[in-house]
């Protein structure tokens, strides 16, 4: 019976055979617990079988990036900096990661730089934004002796109050050491979304930093990042004129990419953080940069051998960079075929859940009148007393998936504070469900994990 899901790169390129012996071999690793799944139309559902709906928390490798890092670690084990082959060939797989990269969010293959995944990266952009406030406050301060505006002040970060917390909590440490201040901007109970005027009214003389994640990993709304940049960048003019440092603009697009189009050049942002395990690559990461070093800061956090132009020194992961490379290849030939299915599957669910659950009642914290959401994302509560998301998941035979963001779930009931930023009261959120579908989730797997959920709160 077909369960765990699988890349649908090979059916779409025509090589389905290898994608048939991968599927037959697959395992699935859930919470430390390795599965064996079965195929499509083998046997009944038994106990064993699982339905994996937390794409959003992680995805599978696709065999085409296990292949390509297998190939990496057999012939390209050698240190990128040496002058011999194996070596010679791990700098030239790197350099076609990079341009892999590159295509995928419309940038310049020297404005990546790789990193050991999307906390990094975020952290790497907050680091900079620091740095490039104290830096320039200091200019001012020893070339102009009248301009005190910002002087002896702590540089100044706006975020949504959605982030990661990734983002948040290096932000939180900064604040609570007295080394800068924040602005946490609500997002709209009506769209979910960050108003632009918010974030623009929040802007003071030591701004440095606007960070605001792309698209939200629980409820999947999309943010207006291409309005706030063309706002931020009109107020920039100004902001240079009078003396004051330029505010830079960060976003966290772990969730879009392979899910959605993603391009800096209409997004408008300084920096980009890239996750590789979101879109069927390995755990490693990258953050664009526009221009890194020249047009916009970067300050590196570590200092050694010189490696991504001094930015992020250490030898490289060659392996996983080639992974990585790989993964943003597929995406770069597949994303809209990809979207559309899992489009195709997201809607198909909410369907069957509406039919299932509305008599009982059903509430969808996903689906705000005007607002875009990603089109693998649904967060939904079933009604009624008792049915935690966590306790309606418990007794789930067949369904993988989670309550909301996987790094919060040691918080037991307590509600999402993502869905209660965007006014969804307690009782509601707390009964929340968010399932993600992958690139080759089908109609069958839906209808089984809603009888599966209808079963789990009958019992309940």
């Amino acid at each position: 019976m077909k369960t765990q899901p699988r890349d649908n790169d090979q059916s779409l390129s025509g090589s389905s055979q290898t994608m048939e012996k991968v599927q037959a071999k697959k395992v699935l690793v859930n919470k430390g617990n390795c599965e064996e799944t079965g195929r499509a139309g083998e046997g009944k559902m038994s106990s064993s079988r699982k339905i994996y709906m937390d794409y959003n928390a992680t995805t599978p490798l696709a065999p085409e990036v296990i292949q390509t890092v297998s190939e990496a670690m057999q012939e390209a084990w050698g240190n990128p900096s040496s002058s011999y082959t194996a070596g010679q060939r791990a700098k030239e797989i790197i350099s076609e990661a990079r341009q892999s990269l590159a295509r995928m969010v419309g940038g310049e293959p020297q404005d990546i730089i790789f990193t050991s995944g999307g906390t990094e990266a975020n952290n790497l952009v907050i680091h900079t934004a620091v740095k490039y406030f104290r830096e320039g406050n200091k200019q001012r301060h020893d070339g102009l002796r009248d301009q005190k505006k910002t002087q002896g002040t702590y540089p100044h970060l706006i975020l949504s109050c959605i982030e990661h917390d990734s983002v948040r909590l290096p932000v939180e440490h900064l604040v609570k050491e007295h080394e800068a201040e924040a602005t946490f901007v609500p997002v709209s109970k009506a769209s979910g979304q960050v108003e632009v005027d918010d974030v623009i009214a929040a802007v003071r003389p030591t701004t440095c930093l606007v960070s605001v994640m792309l698209a939200n990993n629980e409820t999947g709304i999309v943010m207006p990042i291409s309005e706030v940049s063309q706002q931020i960048q009109a107020l920039n003019q100004r902001r240079v004129a009078s003396g004051l440092p330029r505010v830079l603009v960060h976003t966290d697009a772990a969730q879009m990419i392979g899910k959605g189009r993603v391009d800096v050049q209409d997004l408008g942002v300084d920096y980009l953080s890239i996750v590789g395990h979101k879109f069927y690559g390995p755990r490693i990461g990258a953050l664009y940069v526009r221009g890194p070093g020249i047009v916009t800061p970067l300050h590196p956090m570590l200092f050694g051998g010189g490696q991504e132009c001094n930015f992020r020194p250490g030898t490289e992961n060659t392996p996983m960079i080639a992974g990585l490379g790989k993964a943003a290849e597929l995406v770069n030939k597949h994303c809209e075929a990809y979207e559309a299915h899992m489009r195709t599957i997201r809607d198909y669910l909410e369907e069957r859940l509406k039919a299932v659950f509305e008599e009982q009642g059903i509430h969808f914290s996903c689906q705000l009148k005007g607002s875009k959401r990603l089109c693998n994302t649904s967060n939904f509560s079933i009604l009624g007393s008792g049915l935690q998301g966590r306790l309606v998941l418990s007794r789930c035979k067949t369904l993988l998936a989670s309550v909301g963001a996987a790094c919060h779930s040691e918080k037991g009931d307590q509600p999402s504070s993502i869905l209660l930023s965007c006014g969804i009261p307690y009782h509601v959120a707390q009964n929340a469900l968010r399932l993600s579908v992958g690139r080759d989730t089908s109609k069958e797997d839906v209808d089984l994990i809603v009888e599966d959920l209808k079963q789990a709160v009958a019992q309940l």
